[in-house]
């Protein structure tokens, strides 16, 4: 199972992103995520087409590319698609980004990372007192190599956050 398109079965979904129902006979984006109630399987979370394009250009775009069907307005999707890219905060793990404060601390060095310097998020187990969840931890780009030991890690936030301007890959690529 992975992320899908397919005709919505009744008018019983409501889209995650806008909290409208989604009608019954309607092509709709169906987003792959771990089942809530620990079973260790995946469910999909409903959204509608336009909506999905705006909040999860990615996981959208991947979609389409694999479903066989015609799309309507699938010109418009994917503009959308390819602006909201730009914006949206990637959901998958190594990616990098611009810092939005000064306010991030490196897990390498424990610096400071400055407002607007280049940073790369990775996932790390964040323990709350009475459970262990996941989130991001954000290291400089200098510090990324030495702290994930990856040797495809550029290869892997080029993947991961599509919206990087070549500028900020040809800065990524001299500090790694």
């Amino acid at each position: 199972m992975a992320h899908v398109i397919e005709m919505s079965k009744s008018g019983r979904a409501k889209c995650r992103t806008c909290r409208e129902p989604i009608p019954k006979d309607v092509l709709r984006f169906g987003e792959e995520v771990l089942d809530q109630f620990g079973s260790g399987g995946t469910t999909h979370v409903w959204h509608h087409l336009d909506c999905a394009a705006k909040k999860k250009p990615a996981e959208l775009k991947s979609a389409m590319a694999g479903f066989e069907g015609e799309i309507p307005n699938r010109e418009e999707l994917e503009k959308t698609i390819a602006e909201a890219v730009k914006t949206v905060k990637p959901s998958t793990f190594p990616y990098a980004e611009r810092a939005p404060s000064g306010r991030s601390k490196c897990m390498q060095c424990e610096g400071t990372i400055e407002k607007g310097d280049l940073r790369i998020a990775v996932e790390r187990e964040v323990d709350t007192g009475a459970f262990t969840t996941k989130g991001a931890g954000y290291l400089h780009v200098a510090c990324a190599s030495e702290y994930t030991g990856d040797d495809e890690l550029l290869d892997k936030i080029k993947t991961n956050a599509p919206g990087l301007s070549n500028e900020d890959l040809a800065e990524l690529e001299a500090a790694l």
